[in-house]
């Protein structure tokens, strides 16, 4: 794998920190601010809404700009947040850091795998893209014990200084790694063909929504998000009210399912370079059983420890492939990339909503397992009907061929 991935990995693990280490913090900064514990939480919602937002406009404002260039300014306005939000000696200060930290943070991701898949030859484009996200899964596993050890010691304030940090040393990473033409593609070792090129022209990249393979594959992104993070919102009242666990156990447990989540990663970055639609297909069908399985057994300790590490591997295996199969059918159209990051966000709160909801309505601690099963049940179906479509010649992706209209704009 390229040098240039590291420092893809290495801006995600950043941002992945900024995302994460808040809730570890939550305590000290409402402390520091004087401020309730529910607006010390609108950081975290804040930060959430910003990157569905960013996502989109940051993507589509820069539509027309070289790719190495492009990650280079997310990256600088990421260090920017973070260095406002170890500064800010008031409450709106910080949600402001937060939010100039979150608006790079989708266009990150989408830009960053369509970078990542071109640095390698065709057939191992999934796996680029699981290398690129590692970093991001490595972020959940340590972001919040991370942020929790490090504001313990020193102060909340020096998390951030020391996330801004490693922003910086992921910016001088993809300047000097990542190569001037990025996201140019390359021809295959084993048919001699490459990708197509992908539009430039913010038309052309709007255009790529027509299809309806790129609608069924964000469509299933977010349900199998939904599910997934519907569940693991209310995680920890499983553990302690259900599976018999202290408080104390829920940041190893939580740490058990980062680990399935970069071993999901990299196998399911693998599998989709064989054959995705299959692995997209049994990653999200193995979801769906281990959460049913998960609100089953939630009462038994051992049963519990194993549920939730192959609710970590199947819930991000499919990510890698998502990814890459929206982007083949949006022709490598970046908006459509960072639409899957906007799609992900948008299942993220849709899943917790309705967790909240089964358990205010008296189903108990397990119920929020059974409707992210539910769920990802609906995420296999539609992904279902996309690979069974895109066996049709009709849905075979086509070259982009672009028109001077088309780059203009």
């Amino acid at each position: 794998m390229p040098r240039g991935l590291i420092a893809l990995a290495l801006g995600g693990f950043g941002i992945g920190l900024t995302e994460f280490l808040i809730a570890g913090l939550l305590p000290q900064v409402a402390s520091s601010f004087a401020v309730s514990e529910a607006a010390a939480g609108q950081l975290i919602s804040g930060y959430a809404l910003s990157v569905a937002i960013g996502a989109i406009v940051l993507t589509a404002a820069t539509a027309r700009l070289p790719r190495k260039g492009v990650l280079v300014g997310l990256v600088a306005l990421f260090v920017i947040g973070n260095l406002l939000s170890a500064l800010a000696q008031s409450y709106p200060v910080m949600m402001l850091g937060r939010i100039v930290a979150a608006l790079c943070h989708g266009s990150f991701f989408g830009i960053g795998s369509l970078v990542a898949r071109s640095l390698v030859v065709p057939e191992k484009k999934s796996r680029a893209v699981a290398v690129m996200f590692a970093g991001l899964t490595l972020a959940n596993v340590l972001g919040v014990p991370f942020g929790a050890l490090v504001g313990e010691r020193w102060g909340w304030r020096a998390a951030f200084w020391a996330v801004t940090a490693i922003g910086v040393l992921a910016l001088a990473g993809i300047i000097a790694l990542v190569p001037n033409g990025a996201g140019e593609t390359r021809p295959s070792t084993v048919t001699g063909r490459a990708d197509p090129m992908p539009p430039s022209g913010l038309r052309a990249q709007f255009r790529a929504f027509r299809s309806w393979q790129v609608w069924l594959t964000l469509t299933a992104t977010a349900l199998s998000y939904g599910g997934m993070f519907g569940a693991f919102s209310y995680i920890a009242y499983t553990f302690t009210e259900v599976g018999g666990f202290s408080p104390a156990d829920v940041a190893w447990l939580l740490m058990v399912y980062g680990v399935g989540l970069v071993v999901g990663n990299l196998v399911g970055g693998r599998a989709a370079d064989r054959d995705r639609d299959r692995a997209l297909l049994l990653a999200l069908l193995g979801l769906t059983i281990t959460l049913a399985l998960f609100g089953l057994l939630a009462g038994s300790a051992t049963a519990s420890v194993i549920l939730v590490f192959l609710m970590g591997v199947f819930g991000f295996a499919g990510v890698p492939g998502m990814i890459t199969r929206v982007t083949d059918y949006a022709h490598g159209a970046a908006l459509a990339a960072s639409a899957n990051v906007s799609a992900s966000n948008i299942g993220n709160a849709l899943g917790a909503w309705l967790g909240g909801v089964a358990i205010t309505a008296g189903f108990g601690y397990t119920s929020p397992l059974y409707v992210g099963a539910g769920i990802v049940l609906l995420s296999f179906i539609v992904m279902a009907v996309a690979a069974r479509q895109a066996r049709s010649p009709a849905f075979t992706v086509q070259p982009y061929a672009p028109t001077s209209l088309d780059q203009g704009r």
